[in-house]
């Protein structure tokens, strides 16, 4: 059996999975009517684990975009320091994000939410049978998107996916605009997918830091998180600014630094990059306006910004998987890890 097989497959089938998200949404869901329509909540907590609380971070943001006061909050968290989560005397909402619905930190977060703050709970899971799922308000489910391998590729896309048309619809916004969604997720796989390869395959790259800001820097968190799962590689993430206030003293001639260039802070993002590249590094911008002095994936110009966030994990889901290979690392299953945390004394 080739090595990594399932975790390709994975990636280079989210454009059918993209659309089967797109399509696991209900805009007409009561729960979601009342949500859009009336100032039914004071807060909206999202909350996973790994990569999914990276998701939850996205999501907030996403959210806040929208309108609504979101804050982001790892499973555990919420569940053992919920105080200082959950102020008395306000209406939450709890949006939970979880590939198989039975990771046990997020189960036990949902039920402590449920019994302390009585408030709905609107579950995003790729496992529409799971006990996540069945102790929630709404369950919006992409079975689809459920993965052999271990790292979450196409479950956590699709579940942006959902995510941002979630946010959307609170916000009021048109949804159709989301619909070239799938056609442009194999644009990015087709058209990218050698320059992705080239920089996994760069022998003289040891370190990389990814670079995100606001709804972007969970995508940065996504990415370092497979390129540590799959290949072993050495990575960060930070805010795309804050990565000079001490980061960029590890920049050298064997770092890739990665900038998710967002549209409305481009100058500042880019200008972060050409520094650098001054520096020694190798640079890859991604977004809708890249800096031209960098290699890049260029993203549509024309998609309003709230589409925008799940196009820039293509090209680097492929990275990560090509530095596995490279590394002589199984991004089916890496090491130590498990598809789902279990824990009986928690």
């Amino acid at each position: 059996m080739p090595v990594g097989r399932h975790t390709l497959r994975e990636i280079m089938s989210q454009p059918d999975v993209w659309a089967e998200a797109l399509n696991a949404f209900k805009p007409q869901d009561p729960l979601l009517q009342a949500w859009q329509e009336s100032d039914t909540f004071d807060q909206v907590i999202v909350t996973g684990c790994g990569s999914t609380y990276y998701l939850a971070l996205t999501a907030a943001r996403l959210l806040r975009q929208a309108g609504c006061h979101a804050l982001a909050c790892p499973a555990s968290e919420l569940l053992m320091h919920s105080n200082s989560v959950c102020i008395p005397n306000q209406r939450y909402l709890l949006l939970c994000i979880s590939r198989s619905g039975t990771t046990t930190e997020t189960l036990r977060a949902q039920q402590h939410f449920k019994a302390r703050v009585r408030g709905p709970v609107i579950t995003v899971t790729c496992d529409s049978g799971s006990p996540l799922a069945s102790e929630s308000d709404l369950v919006i489910a992409i079975d689809a998107a459920q993965e052999k391998s271990v790292a979450q590729t196409r479950s956590f896309s699709s579940m942006l996916v959902v995510v941002q048309q979630l946010a959307a619809l609170i916000a009021g916004l048109d949804l159709s605009a989301s619909r070239p969604l799938p056609d442009l997720c194999r644009h990015l796989l087709e058209r990218y997918g050698d320059l992705a390869r080239s920089f996994g395959e760069h022998s003289a790259i040891s370190k990389f830091f990814f670079l995100g800001s606001d709804a972007l820097y969970g995508i940065a968190c996504e990415a370092m998180l497979k390129m540590k799962e799959m290949s072993l590689a050495y990575s960060e993430a930070y805010h795309t600014l804050e990565f000079r206030h001490g980061p960029m003293s590890m920049v050298g001639d064997g770092s890739l630094v990665i900038g998710l260039i967002s549209p409305d802070a481009s100058r500042q993002e880019i200008r972060v990059l050409d520094e650098m590249a001054d520096l020694g590094a190798r640079v890859l911008a991604i977004g809708p306006a890249p800096a031209n002095a960098h290699d890049k994936v260029i993203l549509p110009a024309d998609l309003p910004p709230w589409c925008l966030p799940v196009l820039y994990l293509p090209a680097l889901q492929l990275l990560a998987y090509h530095r596995a290979i490279h590394n002589s690392c199984d991004p089916d299953e890496p090491k130590n890890l498990s598809a789902v945390i279990s824990l009986d004394d928690i």
